[in-house]
């Protein structure tokens, strides 16, 4: 995967992640919306273990330009997304459709799974840098404003 591939498939990937965050705070009715919004969690859950895999296999290429940072933060939505589909307060709640725990569940292990392996795989300078907030964390922090 190229450069150029690579980040418009980080950004797709993070866009699509804000349609499912956003749909959540619509409160939809879950007979139109829950199939699908799970769909497209399997689906990202998928493209993210299909780039975490072809960075790994060409570190060296993608190491010096930060796509292990992106694509950390991109896990780290994603986790995120998957917590907020769980929440009692969420149209698609655990209690109202038990059977969508063990899907979100098997996603956020493997998500874990990999954002285990990427600090793994971060070079030691930024892994002994400063901490700073990512565009994720301040979009948490903010509220998506």
């Amino acid at each position: 995967m190229n450069r150029l591939h690579y980040e418009d498939s980080i950004f797709i990937l993070n866009m699509r992640i804000r349609t499912i965050r956003d749909t959540l705070r619509l409160n939809p009715p879950p007979e139109l919306f829950l199939e699908r919004s799970l769909e497209d969690l399997v689906f990202i859950d998928g493209v993210l273990e299909l780039m975490v895999k072809a960075i790994l296999e060409n570190i060296s290429q993608y190491n010096a330009n930060g796509e292990l940072e992106y694509i950390s933060d991109t896990e780290w939505q994603f986790n995120q997304v998957l917590t907020e589909f769980s929440l009692e307060t969420s149209p698609f709640s655990a209690n109202a459709f038990p059977e969508t725990v063990q899907k979100i569940t098997a996603m956020r292990t493997s998500s874990e799974a990999r954002r285990k392996i990427i600090e793994e795989n971060q070079p030691l300078e930024i892994i002994q840098a400063e901490p700073v907030v990512t565009s994720a964390e301040m979009n948490g922090l903010l509220g998506g404003v």
